[in-house]
């Protein structure tokens, strides 16, 4: 295990040792300015890519002591192939620093034991080492010691996604119409940069817990565990394993095993109505015919009139509701079953921007608005407190390591 692994492990990526692909143009405005770009046919090897990667290499004893031991209070997430901790390191030196002081770090450290967690280990290592861009998140070091395996990111404070739209409680305030669309607009710019010609990746796995949040909601895409190069030369599709989450990979992937880059768009339309409804892809405690939320969804989507059985209730007017079906529509475009009719990244993009850019006052909706998805009239906000995961250290914060093949 771990480190005798190295001569059976090779990367899904065949990124060229002496490239890195860099989109921060330093202003956060998502803008791609990727730098040259080259790719080798041939993938590259577990010792090739950890010295290429241009990360810090962490002993195990450092990040011991920038976690507090892995204690369990620092737990911020947990799952699959691990749990995240927080931890402290000294901003330049990237030593472990005591609690309170330095630069927070995410530690997420691996269980000892599984070929795909090593596997996905190194996949994220390869792509997050070469790729730089505002909306994804930054990998800052790694640990490969005995059979221990971990990775050091960047801290987002308000967690995922995921927890700000469907966790119950005070803990996380709902998020407004105006948040859901500067994430959405966030996520969308990362997987454009990810799509991009200079980059080609298909990202495999994108789900409302693999959005992080920083402090000013501002979206980067995390754990690319996943992640695949996109199709070269002529070829159309890249022809692997089915794995990713079940309710967001798109319906012809997962009947024929074949990837493209518009299996991302189907997973952002879903991503999308979830924003739209407040409600999981997937949940089987809500009412027959409703488990599925595609299935149930899409026949509201296009009907002015009907699309208030699917709009968040917590969202409380807070949109025109041009902007609303604007959104609507582009979901309905990203799920098409028919791949080629979805759009491309950059044109999801676009239509985002305009959603954002838009002129317009919110508008309360009319008697019939008021009424939620069953007929009833909806409860209104709830009385939720603003606060942050830091401040909520117990929470899972952090989206939880992917189990895969495809799984819930």
């Amino acid at each position: 295990m771990g480190i005798c692994w190295s001569q059976q492990v090779k990367a899904e990526i065949p990124f060229s040792s002496s490239t890195e692909v860099n989109s921060d143009n330093g202003n956060g405005d998502g803008n791609i300015k990727a730098s040259s770009f080259s790719m080798s046919q041939t993938p590259r090897g577990e010792g090739e890519i950890l010295q290429s990667s241009n990360m810090k290499s962490f002993t195990f004893g450092e990040l011991k002591t920038a976690t507090r031991n892995f204690r369990p209070d620092s737990v911020l997430g947990e799952g699959g192939f691990g749990s995240v901790y927080k931890g402290w390191v000294d901003e330049q030196l990237l030593t472990p620093s005591k609690p309170g002081s330095g630069m927070v770090v995410a530690v997420k450290r691996l269980n000892q034991d599984g070929w795909q967690g090593h596997k996905e280990w190194l996949a994220e290592i390869n792509y997050l080492g070469q790729l730089r861009h505002p909306n994804l998140v930054k990998l800052i070091g790694y640990c490969l010691e005995d059979d221990h395996r971990l990775l050091v990111y960047e801290f987002m404070p308000k967690g995922s996604m995921e927890n700000h739209l469907f966790r119950q409680g005070s803990y996380f305030e709902p998020l407004s119409w105006n948040h859901r669309i500067k994430i959405a607009l966030g996520a969308a710019r990362g997987l454009a940069f990810l799509h991009s010609a200079e980059t080609k990746v298909i990202y495999r796995d994108f789900k409302t817990s693999n959005i992080l949040l920083d402090s000013k909601y501002n979206a980067k895409l995390s754990d690319f565990g996943l992640a695949r190069d996109g199709p070269t030369d002529d070829k159309s599709h890249v022809s692997t394993q089915v794995m990713g989450t079940y309710g967001y990979a798109a319906p012809e992937y997962l009947s024929t095993g074949h990837l493209t880059a518009r299996s991302d768009l189907y997973s952002f339309g879903v991503v999308l109505l979830e924003m739209l409804s407040g409600k999981k892809a997937i949940d089987k405690n809500r009412p027959t015919g409703e488990h599925n939320l595609v299935e149930w969804a899409k026949p509201y989507l296009t009907n002015k009139r009907r699309i208030f059985r699917i709009l968040d209730s917590r969202l409380e007017g807070q949109y025109p509701m041009g902007r609303a079906l604007k959104v609507a529509d582009l979901a309905i475009k990203c799920l098409s079953v028919d791949p080629k009719l979805r759009p491309s990244m950059d044109e999801v993009v676009t239509t985002l921007e305009q959603v954002q850019n838009s002129k317009g006052t919110s508008k309360h909706v009319q008697k019939d608005s008021q009424l939620n998805g069953h007929g009833r009239p909806s409860s209104g906000p709830r009385n939720c407190r603003k606060r942050s995961a830091e401040d909520a250290p117990g929470m899972a914060a952090y989206p939880r390591p992917s189990a895969s093949p495809l799984h819930a």
